[in-house]
């Protein structure tokens, strides 16, 4: 039986400090989503569009702040991830599967809000960065370093009710492919029950044998989970088009073997609800590579196969 996709676009490029992110979207479907998705069995005809983001010359970054510390384009994150978030609830309550295209990794807030309103989360968090800074430790001030620490109540993140996931649970959330955290939240990351597989496990082990164990993580004790996929979780040589490239990613294959992994637990299990792409920002990329690889591993992610 073909799975009901409902594909939401958004071009949320705020979270960020290079423009071109919010392009990701349009990049994604260019790239041949719909034909792609078709060859894993998915029938993706519900499009509900991109989300309406504003301009970020139209707004002031810094219009709201919390009392300490600095989070840029706060108010228009939290709109947006409200909104996104009712989106995937509605698709969900559907029974659809909603997949969502970035924007930068913002955005994750409102997925996960929305797909764990109703039921007890996991998150499979495929990214070069562990995304757990606070407006107080972030050296930047870019709110797409900071969604799991808001999803999760960290810091300056606690009892946000925009931003808090309150069933999701950090002992059910997995770090896949980790290799660059700034101190603070490297410290911030050691003080949570989070579980981290960093890409010195994936070279020791096999990314194989990683992804089973932070699916384990993910599903225990949960009603399923969400996929989050960040494309500079790859090595730069294999996705150029990201604005915060860190050298040393998974390649080319081994991303189609994780997100294989996940399909075939899924399968097994029917546990995966709900999953993101984000970060491909075509402005750097070439050729639309970063695109095309983005859509095959959304494939892969649900069912398609290369061997």
């Amino acid at each position: 039986m073909s799975r009901q996709v409902r594909i939401i676009g958004a071009p949320m490029d705020l979270g960020a400090n290079r423009r071109g992110v919010d392009m990701g979207p349009s990049a994604i479907r260019y790239a041949g989503l719909a034909e792609e998705l078709a060859d894993a069995n998915v029938d993706a005809t519900s499009d509900a569009g991109d989300l309406a983001v504003p301009r970020a010359e139209e707004r002031d970054p810094d219009a709201e702040q919390p009392a300490e510390g600095s989070a840029k384009f706060l108010r228009e994150t939290a709109d947006l991830c409200t909104r996104l978030g009712d989106e995937v609830a509605d698709a969900l309550a559907a029974d659809t599967f909603p997949l969502v295209l970035g924007g930068d990794h913002s955005i994750a807030i409102g997925t996960i809000g929305g797909a764990a309103r109703d039921a007890d989360l996991g998150v499979l968090w495929f990214d070069a960065h562990g995304d757990f800074n606070t407006p107080r430790t972030s050296p930047s001030g870019n709110v797409h370093g900071m969604p799991l620490a808001a999803v999760l109540g960290i810091g300056d993140f606690a009892d946000t009710e925009w931003a808090n996931a309150t069933n999701l649970r950090e002992a059910n959330v997995a770090i896949v492919g980790l290799r660059s955290l700034d101190e603070t939240e490297r410290e911030a990351v050691r003080d949570s029950d989070v579980t981290v597989f960093t890409m010195s496990e994936i070279d020791e082990r096999g990314v194989t044998q990683v992804v089973e164990d932070a699916l384990d993580v993910a599903t225990d004790g949960t009603d399923g989970i969400h996929v989050s996929l960040d494309v500079d979780w790859l090595d730069p040589h294999e996705a150029p088009g990201v604005g915060t490239p860190v050298r040393g990613g998974v390649t080319y294959r081994e991303a189609h073997s994780a997100l294989e992994t996940v399909a075939e637990r899924d399968e097994r299990e029917d546990v995966v609800r709900s999953l993101e792409v984000v970060e491909v920002n075509p402005i750097l990329d070439e050729s639309n590579e970063t695109a095309e690889l983005a859509t095959g591993l959304a494939a892969s992610a649900l069912g398609k196969r290369i061997l």
